[in-house]
């Protein structure tokens, strides 16, 4: 008996410590802040044995992966990170691990630069890699970056795969292109129109559709597309024919909201489709002033509600609201 409890326990241990390799692994080439890795259980399998091999495993799922071979966080971040998980193994007393001072060496000869990739894990083990700007705001922009919306968005759309499977989808606003990669690489839409208008947005969109594999598929069913909101005809929009609709983290600027309930007035009045925007509330009076547009527009909104599966990291406190949009 006594023998079958400890089984059970050392089982237990060891899905344990496969958690929180993956939560590493999710966490660095996501570039997540550091504080939200899962220290607590290294600090106390440190205490426990006084080996480095919990170290050395998580070193392989990070910085020694071949993910990050070809698509490295930026160089400041791995620095960090490395310093992070040395000033880590030094406290618990454990005998020092060559090869985490070696990736350290290697990363502070590295040249840095002002972007970087930032990778997603997908459900099935697939990463979504993105070549973004480590600047929030960069060019005049804040489309070079991926924002928390844009990584909700992506899990409500893993959640509701009927809504896009054998589709037309249009994003509104696609930026550096995570929610629909994902939707493209998970969902399986007939046609995915990426589309946004910052020249410099449209080019790094362009790249990462490309360093995705997407471009192995037909023009027919994946395609970027130059929108501009106050410009876009009714024939443009008609010749998309969209049965799905989504944005994300679009509602941030009072001066881009009127050419948005524009375009949306517009789509919704050359079909019916399904339109969804996904949005981070940061300013409560941008938000409250887009819902009164799309009011006097004809647009009715329905708030979607319920919890969505967690499958990227990313900071859960921030206001995400989703809505449905009808005429």
């Amino acid at each position: 008996m006594e023998r079958s409890e400890q089984s059970r326990a050392s089982g237990s241990s060891r899905d344990n410590e496969a958690d929180v390799l993956r939560d590493f692994e999710e966490s660095f080439f996501a570039m997540s802040r550091l504080v939200s890795f899962p220290w607590t259980f290294l600090e106390k399998e440190l205490e426990c044995n006084k080996s480095s091999h919990l170290i050395s495993d998580i070193l392989k799922q990070t910085c020694l992966h071949s993910l990050c071979r070809k698509f490295p966080p930026s160089v400041g971040y791995r620095k960090l990170f490395l310093s992070e998980l040395i000033r880590r193994q030094e406290a618990a007393g454990c005998d020092p691990l060559d090869e985490l001072y070696d990736a350290l060496a290697e990363v502070i000869s590295a040249e840095d630069s002002t972007e970087c990739y930032k990778s997603y894990i997908l459900p099935c083990g697939e990463a979504v890699s993105l070549l973004e700007n480590v600047a929030l705001i960069s060019g005049g922009t804040t489309g070079l970056v991926t924002w928390d919306a844009a990584l909700y968005l992506a899990e409500w759309a893993l959640d509701h795969r009927q809504t896009f499977t054998g589709r037309t989808v249009l994003e509104l606003g696609s930026g550096v292109g995570l929610t629909g990669i994902t939707i493209c690489r998970s969902c399986g839409p007939n046609r995915f129109v990426f589309s946004d208008y910052h020249p410099r947005v449209l080019q790094k969109l362009r790249d990462n559709v490309r360093l995705n594999g997407l471009t192995e598929r037909t023009p027919r069913t994946v395609g970027v597309e130059e929108l501009d909101w106050t410009s876009a005809t009714e024939d443009q929009i008609t010749q998309i024919g969209a049965d799905t609709v989504i944005a994300a983290d679009v509602v941030y600027d009072p001066d881009v909201v009127e050419g948005l309930v524009e375009v949306l007035s517009k789509i919704l009045r050359c079909s019916s489709p399904e339109v969804f925007i996904c949005s981070t509330i940061r300013n409560q009076e941008t938000y409250t002033g887009f819902k009164q547009l799309l009011e006097k527009a004809g647009i009715v909104h329905h708030v979607i509600t319920g919890a969505v599966s967690r499958v990227f990291p990313y900071d859960r406190l921030s206001a995400v609201e989703m809505i449905r949009l009808f005429r």
